[in-house]
């Protein structure tokens, strides 16, 4: 039998990475079955969709769309004629394709495959990966046969939807049950070695790049090996004297952020969801900066679902930038039983089979 889906989403890694996972998992699931399985993908050639699903080995369409305002504006106009223009050529893609579902992880690229598939009643199925949802999921979800959740209790949300499934972020299964000890010795670290891991996401962070710069310079944090990894795009000059930094190490992106994440006694990090479903899936002691210019502030609602429950502590950009995070690092780093009540906490929360959540959900859905 083939298995035939179309998925969208787009604009960011945070919406084109869980629609990478669940495409993988549907090829997996039904390679397992014995089945085949086409997939499609929907989205604008010029956004990083564009470059990023192509690259996985994906059948990808472009498909119009534009960002609807918030506010009414004469923008509004052209978001409306692009959404339809849009629709119409998904119309013609489903027609063809055939598809048993589509997808959407979100993102104003989704609105013209949601809005075809419902004109021509093939089931929705959505997976928001944020704690706070984004505004085209949210909206489209209104008669969907499934919506997937990232983070619990958003029932309520999504009480249009015809089913509600907390199945958590897909992270790949080999972040999961690390030891701390495990991830020194495959980095190379002393066990008693003091460390310090940041990552400001795929783009990187200023705000925490400078953070790091600053601190790791100080003669009282000389025993701390301080590791950053700085992103593609960092915005923050590396100087020679950064360089000279003798516990400082500075990379432009690590391929396995797990490793470091599991094996430092501290992690300083954003909090986007699939980075939050890395701290739980490493039970990483963690120390959360919400990017604070993501839609809604949903980076802020995804941090505090876990701090509320021990798992990790949340300090805002404004507050890096004010000066108070230092004393929360050096308290932290001083208090070995409290990195282990954040990591027992942390772990506590990880969903192991979220892979499987999302597969049965998705055909008991077609099966209704």
């Amino acid at each position: 039998m083939e298995r035939r889906y179309m998925i969208t989403g787009g604009g960011t890694s945070g919406h084109i990475n869980p629609a990478l996972a669940i495409a993988a998992l549907l090829q997996e699931d039904a390679e397992a079955n014995g089945d085949t399985c086409k997939i499609i993908f929907t989205g604008r050639k010029s956004g990083l969709e564009g470059e990023l699903i192509p690259k996985a080995g994906y059948e990808f369409k472009d498909v119009e769309a534009l960002p609807m305002p918030s506010k009414p504006s004469p923008k509004m106009v052209k978001s409306y004629a692009a959404l339809q223009r849009g629709k119409k050529q998904c119309i013609s893609l489903i027609e063809e394709f055939k598809p048993e579902c589509v997808i959407s992880t979100g993102g104003y690229v989704s609105g013209p495959l949601l809005s075809a598939a419902k004109k021509l009643h093939v089931p929705i199925m959505i997976h928001e990966a944020n704690a706070f949802p984004g505004r085209a999921n949210k909206f489209l979800s209104r008669g969907a046969a499934l919506v997937m959740t990232g983070f619990p209790g958003q029932e309520e949300i999504f009480s249009k939807a015809a089913r509600v499934v907390y199945t958590g972020n897909p992270v790949r299964n080999m972040m999961f049950g690390r030891t701390k000890e495990e991830s020194r010795k495959e980095l190379g670290f002393d066990p008693d070695q003091k460390l310090v891991f940041t990552m400001g996401g795929s783009l990187g962070s200023a705000t925490l790049t400078n953070f790091i710069f600053e601190t790791a310079k100080k003669p009282e944090y000389k025993d701390v090996h301080f590791f950053i990894s700085v992103g593609k795009h960092n915005s923050v000059e590396i100087t020679p004297e950064i360089l000279a930094i003798p516990n400082l190490e500075i990379k432009e992106y690590i391929d396995r952020p797990d490793l470091y994440m599991s094996a430092a006694d501290c992690s300083i990090l954003r909090a986007g969801a699939v980075t939050c479903a890395e701290i739980t899936a490493t039970g990483a002691c963690a120390i959360m900066v919400p990017y604070p210019f993501a839609a809604h502030d949903h980076q802020t609602y995804n941090a505090n679902s876990l701090a509320s429950k021990g798992a990790g502590i949340v300090v805002s950009d404004d507050d890096v930038k004010a000066g108070k995070l230092e004393p929360v690092l050096k308290s932290l780093l001083n208090d070995p039983a409290r990195q282990e009540e954040i990591r027992k906490a942390s772990a506590d929360l990880a969903i192991k089979d979220t892979g499987k959540r999302i597969t049965d959900a998705i055909k008991s859905a077609l099966e209704e």
